[in-house]
Order: structure tokens, then C-alpha cells, then sequence
């Protein structure tokens, strides 16, 4: 009886292109990163809009304006969204790479952000630390695939 398990697996030379996309990770990034943008594009026009919204503590080390506050998070979301969408659709490395970028720049703008809305920030800091967890390990398990 002959097996071919003694056998060593040869690895496929030319992996298929929208072999990024497949892993449940990075699907999973993809659309957490799309929720998260969309998130942090709402949270900059509601800043911009009224700035009655936010309730503005005294003292607070990290002291901007909230119309500041609302460019970054407005500019941050709109490439977010972008980036999720090309890692959804396409599996584009260069958006994994952007991804994992602008998520880190994401979640250290929402910790700033704190004292404005301290709930809102604390969610999309943890959106933001579960996309570049996602989009780190999910590299790794789509080398092994066959």
C-alpha cells in the first residue's frame, strides 16, 4: 500500500492573485476596517457640523479644536474605507500594508478623542486594534494554505 505522505509537497510557484482575499481574517479586517471608517467619517461630520454635540473637558492634556478633530477623523475614515475595500475586492498586499497603517493612526487619533466621546473611542479603538491583529496574523495562515 503506497501513501504519499513520504512524499515532500512541492509549494505552487505562482500562488493565485486573489489568494489574499480568501482567509477569514482578512475578509474580516476588510469589513471591520470598512464599519470602522465609515465610523470615524461620521464621527468627523458630526464634529464639523455642530460643535455643541461634544462635551469639551477642561484641562485635558491632548486639548485641540473639535473642527481640527473632525479633519482628522473625516480623513482618516474616508481612507479606511477605501483601503477595506481594496483589501476586500482585490487582496492588494499595498492595502493590507495601508490598512494596518491607517487602523494604528486610527486608533491612536480615537484615543485622543477620549475626553469628546469616550464610549464612541473606546469601541472604535478596539475596531481598530482587531483590524491590524487581523490583518498581521492573516498573512501567516494564507502562506500555509495549499
Amino acid at each position: 500500500m503506497a501513501t504519499d505522505a513520504s512524499r515532500p509537497q512541492a509549494a505552487r510557484a505562482h500562488p493565485d492573485p486573489w489568494h489574499g482575499a480568501t482567509s477569514g481574517r482578512t475578509v474580516m479586517a476588510a469589513v471591520l476596517m470598512i464599519f470602522g471608517g465609515a465610523m470615524a467619517f461620521f464621527e468627523g461630520i458630526a464634529a464639523l457640523a455642530s460643535d455643541d454635540l461634544f462635551v469639551v473637558t477642561r484641562h485635558y492634556l491632548f486639548e485641540f479644536s473639535l473642527t481640527g478633530w473632525g479633519w482628522v477623523h473625516l480623513i482618516l475614515g474616508i481612507v479606511l474605507v477605501a483601503a477595506g475595500c481594496a483589501i476586500l475586492f482585490s487582496g492588494a498586499l499595498w492595502a493590507r500594508y495601508l490598512g494596518i497603517t491607517v487602523a494604528g493612526l486610527g486608533a491612536f487619533a480615537n484615543f485622543l478623542w477620549l475626553p469628546y466621546y469616550p464610549l464612541w473611542a473606546l469601541v472604535l479603538i478596539a475596531v481598530n486594534i482587531l483590524v491590524i491583529w487581523a490583518l498581521c496574523t492573516g498573512a501567516h495562515h494564507e502562506a500555509d494554505a495549499p
